[in-house]
């Protein structure tokens, strides 16, 4: 599922929508889920997309190509116009709801319902194989979580075999949260106690879906799943491993940051599990005397003698000289360029190159991708005020952070924030 704005998540997604979103230097955001997949032993994947979806298309597209003996494919079912209605996805309910007719499924079929911004490894087929032992109708994912990170999820109790008595979507009240809480999640060390938190993963028998889907809900949390726990023979599956909901700016950049770790929480170098991009055919990375603390360097970089603590620098991306960066989740670009391709708009007489000039100071911020910042320019959130924002530049601040959106032109010079 990747059809929603990515309010949360803007201006990440000003130019894109959340799946299309770049992760860890090289990746993005919707390659997690369909490498899950295939790592499952599933490849017949739709994925259901509606808004900013031309960077999405391209991505799956260049990434995801199947033998024709395989049988398998990534197809992209973005909203569309049908006799039945002409408005958007009003929901993920929804979403699905217009694309039965695409699936040619059969009663006795399994659907496996993912979202496209979280950043996890499962094996899908485990939860799936405990679905059909179980002779379940619908299974959901859940995960533990601290009561503190509860209010922003959905929560369910379990009783005897997994099957789950109670689902509550995104409670706000402590006394409901607490009620929630499975004996054997209570803290015994005077910790948070822990909570079972869908992960909006669902499997669902054909049949079940078609029938939840026969009424006008719009939303699988919201709605469907709370709608069946009376009604249908629906169980749990716990995951307790490392999962991470992409929603928000900061979420984003902390789940970034956290890979650049010695021991990141997420491995992407497990090659048993690994996570499916396009083809890289760019240059190795190409360092000139640098001081890197913490940081992780994609492929066609080039970057002069600089500093860097905590840092992920994604594919070509540029810095030059004298460089600080501290905290910078920076995206790269889609492109080399020369001087003779630089496209200079009429109101602006000196337009950098893409990527960080001479002498600039960056901290706690994100970088979006093809962002020319010119030389001797600081930016830092310190001292901005939440929501602020400079459209003209393409700088924004969210979450205490700074975030140069895509496309953006920081002349040199500039300085935001304060040390």
């Amino acid at each position: 599922m990747g059809g929603g704005r990515g309010t949360r998540l803007y201006p990440l997604t000003k130019l894109r929508c959340k799946p299309a979103v770049p992760l860890a230097g090289k990746y993005r955001l919707v390659d997690i889920p369909i490498s899950n997949c295939i790592n499952s032993g599933y490849n017949r994947i739709y994925l259901l997309s509606q808004f900013n979806t031309a960077s999405l298309h391209r991505h799956v597209q260049d990434a995801y190509r199947f033998d024709r003996f395989g049988r398998g494919f990534v197809e992209i079912l973005s909203a569309e116009q049908t006799e039945h209605g002409d408005d958007w996805y009003q929901g993920t309910a929804d979403a699905v709801r217009r694309n039965i007719m695409h699936f040619n499924a059969k009663p006795d079929d399994i659907f496996v319902i993912l979202s496209g911004d979280q950043l996890y490894r499962m094996d899908i087929s485990k939860m799936v194989k405990e679905h059909l032992a179980r002779g379940a109708e619908v299974t959901v994912a859940a995960k533990p979580v601290s009561t503190d990170e509860a209010s922003g999820l959905g929560l369910l109790s379990i009783g005897e075999e997994a099957r789950i008595t109670d689902f509550v979507e995104k409670p706000t009240d402590p006394e409901v949260i607490s009620s929630l809480v499975p004996e054997e999640l209570r803290s015994t060390d005077g910790q948070c106690d822990r909570v079972l938190a869908s992960m909006g993963i669902y499997v669902f028998n054909a049949s079940s879906m078609f029938e939840a889907l026969k009424g006008d809900s719009k939303d699988f949390g919201k709605e469907i799943i709370p709608s069946l726990v009376q009604d249908k023979d629906i169980r749990c599956h716990v995951f307790d491993d490392y999962w991470e909901d992409i929603g928000t700016v900061r979420a984003f950049f902390d789940a970034n940051l956290q890979l650049t770790e010695p021991v990141p929480s997420f491995n992407f170098y497990d090659e048993d599990h690994p996570i499916y991009n396009y083809p890289d055919i760019l240059p190795t990375a190409k360092l000139t005397h640098c001081d890197m603390d913490r940081t992780t360097v994609a492929s066609g970089c080039m970057i002069g003698r600089s500093t860097f603590n905590r840092c992920m620098l994604g594919v070509r991306s540029m810095v030059g000289d004298n460089c600080k960066f501290d905290n910078v989740v920076m995206m790269g670009a889609d492109y080399f360029e020369t001087h003779d391709e630089i496209d200079i708009p009429d109101n602006i007489s000196d337009v950098p190159d893409v990527g960080v000039g001479d002498n600039s100071i960056i901290t706690n911020s994100i970088i979006d991708k093809n962002a020319r910042i010119g030389a001797n320019v600081f930016l830092s959130p310190k001292g901005i005020e939440e929501g602020w924002a400079d459209k003209h530049n393409g700088v924004y601040a969210r979450d205490g952070l700074l975030v140069i959106v895509k496309n953006a032109i920081v002349p040199s010079g500039t300085r935001i924030g304060c040390e």
